[in-house]
């Protein structure tokens, strides 16, 4: 009997608020360059976004009241159903192009995620306090983790999902990423870097830094101390 519903070999995974002007356009970019994969949202809108998403083909998963940016991004790694989930910011920032590259190393190049840096120098749309506070945060992780880190915060990487279904990490507060690159780097995973373009964004960021700053530092000091076997989730 032919399997009716195959896993996808990828799950494109997207976190969105209000994002209906660049909806659109992230999700055509996408079925471009990787058209059979899943297109994963959880999605936080009062606006039209869920509903553009959804004509357009994507999995929406609603969130409302919103949660929070890394509870929404938890719930999409999570549910993502393909072989390798590679994370999206909706606002047309990142060059959705490279999927095929960043899952090719994954499915044929032996690495368990590829972060997407956004810093090999700094990016014309990048304002100079929020570049020179992301090179300190990865120059900090480097010296604590020996391992030269550019993009701490990158909204694009591409993981291996049974990797993503053994880490365990604290979606509660902001600047997840960190955790999503450091504890699997900690454990022992093959972590590969890209460098990549990085442009102006469609819509207004949402993300307040002073928190955000605060989290970066106690997530990199957090992984950096905890043992091992408390960062992975426990066997059923």
């Amino acid at each position: 009997m032919s399997n009716l519903n195959p896993v996808p070999e990828i799950s494109v995974a997207m976190i969105t608020m209000n994002e209906e002007g660049a909806v659109a356009l992230v999700i055509e970019q996408i079925k471009k360059v990787v058209p059979d994969a899943e297109i994963l949202i959880v999605d936080s809108s009062k606006d039209r976004t869920a509903e553009i998403a959804e004509s357009l083909g994507a999995r929406v998963i609603k969130q409302f009241p919103p949660k929070g940016y890394g509870r929404a991004m938890e719930l999409a790694l999570r549910s993502a159903a393909g072989r390798v989930v590679v994370t999206l910011d909706c606002d047309n920032t990142y060059p959705a192009e490279i999927i095929p590259e960043l899952v090719a190393a994954i499915l044929g190049g032996g690495m368990d995620i590829i972060d997407a840096s956004r810093l090999e120098s700094k990016p014309q749309s990048m304002p100079l306090i929020n570049y020179l506070a992301n090179a300190g945060f990865a120059a900090i992780a480097s010296v604590l983790f020996v391992r030269r880190l550019t993009d701490l915060h990158s909204g694009m990487r591409a993981y291996r999902k049974t990797v993503i279904d053994e880490l365990k990490f604290d979606a509660g507060g902001p600047a997840l990423p960190v955790d999503l690159l450091l504890i699997p780097l900690k454990l022992g995973y093959k972590v590969g870097n890209r460098f990549i373009s990085y442009r102006d964004r469609i819509g207004v960021s949402t993300m307040d830094p002073l928190p955000s700053a605060w989290w970066t530092l106690k997530r990199i000091l957090r992984t950096r101390f905890t043992p091992k076997d408390r960062l992975r989730m426990s066997a059923s």
